[in-house]
């Protein structure tokens, strides 16, 4: 990580940890903030390469999955909605290679990983919160995802 400090002293170290930190969670590039006459910006430096997310994860075939019907409602407001309890990148497969947890159509059991979502480099298995049929899956293998967002339609 970059750390650039603009000051009489030297930076609060426990600000930029907790600067960091902060980056860390929220996935954001760099934050900058300036108060009594302090200015500090905390940045990193996101390679963009196979080797730095999920290595075992990152060659992950995409999967392709037909976008609802026009004519359905917000697939948020469905009531078998899955959605994402955390921001990350969604793998629809255990590994690359591998067959998906789920495909369109299949039988899920409650508590059946239908997928990971990783996480400041740890795998979130997401369970199936019902048993019931596949209807869709609204997000892409390797794609990143928003918390709150509609992930899978279980009916």
């Amino acid at each position: 990580m970059a750390k650039e400090a603009k000051s009489r002293g030297g930076p609060d170290q426990d600000l930029i940890r907790e600067l960091a930190s902060l980056l860390e969670e929220t996935g954001l590039s760099e934050i900058e903030i300036e108060r009594e006459g302090l200015r500090v910006r905390v940045a990193r430096q996101q390679l963009v390469s196979a080797t730095t997310v999920a290595p075992s994860l990152a060659a992950a075939p995409a999967t392709t999955t037909p976008p609802p019907k026009a004519d359905s409602e917000d697939p948020a407001k469905h009531p078998g909605c899955v959605k994402s309890p955390m921001v990350g990148t969604a793998y629809l497969a255990p590994e690359p290679g591998a067959p998906p947890f789920i495909d369109v159509g299949a039988r899920v059991a409650q508590g059946q990983t239908i997928l990971i979502i990783e996480a400041m480099k740890t795998m979130n298995h997401i369970p199936a919160p019902k048993a019931g049929t596949v209807t869709a899956i609204l997000v892409g293998n390797g794609h990143p995802v928003e918390f709150g967002e509609p992930l899978v339609i279980i009916e």
